[in-house]
């Protein structure tokens, strides 16, 4: 049986570990990035609505989406994603791209995406090295992964991972663990302060809202 230590201390076995698990968290940032721009959109709806004060019959009826439901399928014919469709990478290489069903492109940006994620940890563990704060790294890295292509599609940084993320950092750098905490507070109030910048320069200059806000 191999101990933590003899498996901490075999690169391939450990970066083979990394890569299997990162493949398998990209496939769940997949769903995060398609799923959370949805999900705060129905919310501002629904607060809209409350807003307004609409009779139930005027609101907008639909399937409340969350992380877990309704299941995946494809956007083309509905078809139900079985789990054997569902394996990071290799799903898509087996269907050549295709849905299994209607046989329509499915976008190469999930395999790409899943593929990013597990680079990007490898990376980080050959960096840091394999220890607790490479495990924080990597919660970042994905967390990063997820927002760049939410916000490449929407627009939007949804504050229920930028929020935490932040905060995390903050708490986690008092005690030192990726680094120290006085570059981790400035750092925040800089990253804070620049997008703050950003968005007044624009209001004033266009008088609309924008990036920042």
């Amino acid at each position: 049986m191999i101990t933590l230590d003899a498996f901490l201390a075999t690169p391939w076995l450990l970066f083979l570990s990394v890569t299997l698990v990162s493949l398998c968290i990209g496939s769940f940032l997949n769903v995060l990035i398609l799923r959370l721009p949805k999900m705060m959109h129905q919310d501002w709806r629904c607060q809209c609505e409350e807003f307004l004060e609409l009779p139930e019959r005027q609101r907008k009826q639909e399937e409340r989406i969350t992380l877990s439901k309704p299941a995946s399928t494809c956007p083309s014919c509905g078809h139900g994603i079985r789990a054997w469709e569902n394996i990071p990478v290799v799903s898509w290489l087996v269907l050549r791209g295709k849905c299994a069903s209607c046989k329509a492109p499915i976008s190469p940006r999930y395999p790409i995406i899943e593929a990013v994620t597990a680079i990007f940890s490898v990376v980080t563990i050959a960096v840091i090295g394999p220890n607790e704060s490479a495990l924080w790294a990597l919660l970042l890295v994905w967390a990063l992964v997820a927002l760049t292509v939410i916000d490449f599609d929407t627009q939007l940084l949804p504050d229920s991972i930028t929020l935490p993320l932040m905060w995390l950092g903050l708490v986690l750098n008092y005690f030192g663990v990726l680094t120290d905490f006085n570059s981790a507070f400035w750092g925040a109030v800089a990253g804070y302060l620049s997008l703050w910048s950003v968005y007044w320069l624009f209001k004033l200059v266009t008088g609309k809202e924008g990036m920042g806000h």
